[in-house]
C-alpha cells in the first residue's frame, strides 16, 4: 500500500463520515449490540481488538495482567467481556481500565468492569468531573472514581509502560496513550488518540482541539494508530490484510504515513470548525 493510496483512502473516508448524517435506522444499529458485534482478533503479539463495529476497545496483555482501553456501553460491554473470554483470557485478570473520555460510548460500561472484575479505572481529572454532571449525549451509569491521569504521567504494569497525554477538544480532558506493541517480537510505537471527534460547540473547545492536533503533528515516532472509533482508520480492512499477510509483508497496522495524512486532514477540519464557531459567536 503506497503513501498516496493511504492519503487518498484516509481523506475520502473521513470526508464520507462527515458528509453523511446518520439516519434513524443507522442510529438504531449503533445501539443494537448484536448488530454491532465483531469477532475479536489479534493485532500484535500483545494487543487485541475487543470492541464493536462503531466504538473501539483494545486489550493490552502484560506479564502482570490485562489493560482495557474503553469500556463501551450497555449490552456492548457484555460483548466486550465475551470477547475477552473468546480470546482465551480471563476478565478477572483485568487490572486497569483506561477511559479515553467521559462520553457514554466509551465509559458507559465502566461500572460493570469495576464491580464485576475490580478493574481500576483511570481518566483525567477534567473528565472525572464530567461524570458528576448531566451527560452530554446519553445517560450512563456513573463509574466509581478511581485514579486520575494527567499530561506526561505514566502507568507501569509489569514490563509494560503506558505514557499519557492530555489532548483536550472533544472533551476538556481527553486522555491519549502511547505504548509499545510487538510484531513477532519487534517493537512498534502505538498511539491511541482519545478524542478525534469534533462533536463539540464553542470557540474555546475548537481552539483546544486545533492545538491538540498541532501538538500531535509534532510528535515523532508514532507508527501505529489505534482509533477509538473503528471508522477513523479502517481497522477492519487492515485486519483483513493482516489475516492474509505473507512472510515478509509489512504489518498493515504499521503505517506512519497514513497517521501523518490523517492529522493533516484533522488540522484542516479543525481550522474550519474554529472559523465556524467564531462566526457563530459574533
Amino acid at each position: 500500500m503506497t503513501t498516496l493510496q493511504n492519503r487518498i483512502r484516509v481523506i475520502l473516508l473521513s470526508l464520507l463520515i462527515i458528509a453523511i448524517p446518520l439516519g434513524a435506522s443507522a442510529q438504531e444499529e449503533l445501539h443494537d449490540p448484536e448488530q454491532q458485534r465483531v469477532t475479536p482478533f489479534q493485532v500484535f503479539d500483545n494487543l487485541y481488538y475487543i470492541g464493536a463495529k462503531w466504538v473501539s476497545s483494545w486489550l493490552l496483555v502484560t506479564d502482570q495482567g490485562l489493560i482495557v482501553f474503553d469500556a463501551l456501553y450497555e449490552g456492548h460491554t457484555d460483548i466486550l467481556i465475551e470477547n475477552i473470554r473468546e480470546l482465551g483470557f480471563d476478565p478477572n485478570d483485568i487490572r486497569y481500565l483506561i477511559g479515553s473520555h467521559a462520553h457514554y460510548d466509551h465509559i458507559g460500561g465502566a461500572i460493570k468492569l469495576q464491580q464485576g472484575f475490580s478493574a481500576v479505572t483511570m481518566m483525567t481529572e477534567q473528565d472525572w468531573a464530567m461524570t458528576e454532571q448531566p451527560a452530554v449525549f446519553r445517560e450512563y451509569p456513573k463509574p466509581i472514581r478511581h485514579l486520575s491521569a494527567n499530561d506526561g504521567s505514566t502507568l507501569n504494569l509489569g514490563r509494560t509502560r503506558l505514557r499519557f497525554l492530555q489532548t483536550p477538544g472533544e472533551t476538556p480532558g481527553v486522555l491519549s496513550t502511547s505504548f509499545t506493541v510487538y510484531d513477532n517480537g519487534y517493537p512498534r510505537e502505538a498511539f491511541i488518540f482519545g478524542g478525534p471527534s469534533m462533536d463539540f460547540e464553542g470557540v474555546e473547545a475548537a481552539e483546544q482541539y486545533l492545538a491538540t492536533i498541532q501538538r500531535l503533528q509534532q510528535i515523532q515516532g508514532i507508527e501505529v494508530h489505534l482509533p477509538v472509533h473503528a471508522e477513523e482508520d479502517d481497522i477492519f480492512a487492515r485486519n483483513e490484510m493482516l489475516q492474509n499477510r505473507q512472510d515478509g509483508d509489512p504489518h498493515p497496522f504499521v503505517d506512519p504515513e497514513s497517521w501523518a495524512a490523517y492529522l493533516e486532514l484533522k488540522a484542516r477540519q479543525a481550522q474550519s470548525k474554529l472559523e465556524a464557531e467564531r462566526n457563530s459567536a459574533n
